[in-house]
C-alpha cells in the first residue's frame, strides 16, 4: 500500500513538472502579439495559508478584443493595480504570458 501511495505522489509530481514545462515551452515559441483591447474584468485568487505556509495571491485581468473574444491573463500586482475595468489600450502578450498593457494615451507600463 505504501508503494502505491509513493507511486501516485511521484506520478503527480512528474505530471505537474511536465505540465509546467509544456506551458513554458509553448509561451517561449509563441509570437509576441500586440492588440487593441478593453479590460473588462479583474479578479484575484488567494491560496495557501495552512500551517507554516503563508498565503499567495494571483492577479488576473480579462481583456476583450474587437471581435468580442476574451482572454484572461495572470498579471503582476503592479499591473493589476494600474489597470481599471473599462480601460482601452494595447495589450502585449506571448502565448498565455502577459507582457504589458499601455492605456490609450499613456506611456508603456509592463509588468
Amino acid at each position: 500500500m505504501l508503494k502505491l501511495i509513493l507511486l501516485l505522489i511521484a506520478g503527480f509530481v512528474t505530471y505537474t513538472i511536465w505540465r509546467g514545462l509544456k506551458t513554458w515551452m509553448t509561451n517561449q515559441t509563441s509570437p509576441l502579439q500586440s492588440r487593441v483591447v478593453t479590460a473588462v474584468a479583474k479578479r484575484t485568487e488567494v491560496w495557501g495559508g495552512r500551517g507554516y505556509m503563508g498565503t499567495h495571491t494571483s492577479y488576473y485581468v480579462t481583456f476583450e478584443f474587437h471581435n468580442g473574444s476574451r482572454r484572461e491573463l495572470e498579471v503582476k500586482p503592479r499591473a493589476y493595480a494600474m489597470i481599471v475595468e473599462g480601460d482601452r489600450g494595447e495589450l502585449s502578450y506571448q502565448g498565455s504570458r502577459f507582457k504589458g498593457f499601455v492605456r490609450a494615451g499613456m506611456q508603456r507600463d509592463s509588468g
